[in-house]
């Protein structure tokens, strides 16, 4: 977990220094920050989206993986955990939407990319941290720029990412037989499209409910055990 630890405090730590510098950006520069990093997010998921091979495999993952999201309603329950943490820490906002909007942006960005899950899977494997430990150098400088744009919500997309990677590390000693690097692949790919929707919806190209698509990300791990088992 300490991999995890450190993740979660390099984005608290970044989201403060963006929310020290946010007083003195113009909203103008704020908006083309956050279209900069919009593009740049599309590039990551692009490139994290063409590393399997196996392309049926990743799209039946997202098909079955966003009707799973989307009865399960992931998003909107994400953006009411956001609205609650809203209300215990600041109190009521004048702009309702500003704290879960950054709290659920950040979450799924900080979440569901390539490096979370592999370096999550290597912590709980191997004991080997420096994976995570290159993320949060990433995530921290990432939180500056979106607690700058964002507002205060980023900062609380740390606990988002403690229990998400947190329960990836723990139970990667259970499923070891089955983390082969086709599967880790293919779950990478599924990672990156949803990445590249996330930077879609950033440029307010899309509102795609990415959210609710987050189960896709662990289907070919389904699907790699009933193969071992019924093949």
């Amino acid at each position: 977990m300490f991999g995890t630890i450190v993740n979660s405090l390099a984005i608290i730590i970044g989201s403060l220094v963006g929310l020290l510098l946010s007083k003195g950006i113009p909203d103008k520069y704020k908006e083309i920050i956050l279209s900069a990093v919009g593009l740049s997010v599309i590039l990551i998921g692009v490139k994290s989206a063409l590393v399997s091979n196996e392309l049926m495999i990743v799209i039946f993952s997202m098909i079955f993986g966003a009707l799973l999201g989307e009865a399960l309603a992931i998003e909107r329950r994400l953006e009411a955990f956001g609205r609650f943490l809203e209300r215990k820490i600041v109190g009521a906002s004048s702009d309702s939407s500003s704290f879960g909007r950054g709290f659920v942006t950040a979450s799924l960005v900080f979440c569901v990319g390539s490096m979370a899950i592999v370096g999550s899977l290597e912590s709980g494997l191997t004991g080997n941290h420096q994976t995570l430990l290159a993320k949060s150098v990433l995530d921290g400088f990432t939180s500056i720029v979106f607690a700058s744009t964002m507002g205060l919500g980023v900062m609380f997309s740390s606990l988002a990412v403690f229990l998400y990677q947190g329960m990836i590390t723990m139970t990667a000693i259970f499923m070891k037989s089955f983390l082969v690097p086709e599967t880790i692949a293919q779950m990478t790919s599924v990672g990156g499209l949803l990445i590249v929707a996330i930077g879609l919806n950033m440029l307010k190209i899309t509102t795609i409910r990415v959210g609710n698509m987050i189960p896709a990300i662990f289907l070919p791990l389904l699907y790699f055990a009933l193969c071992q088992w019924f093949i």
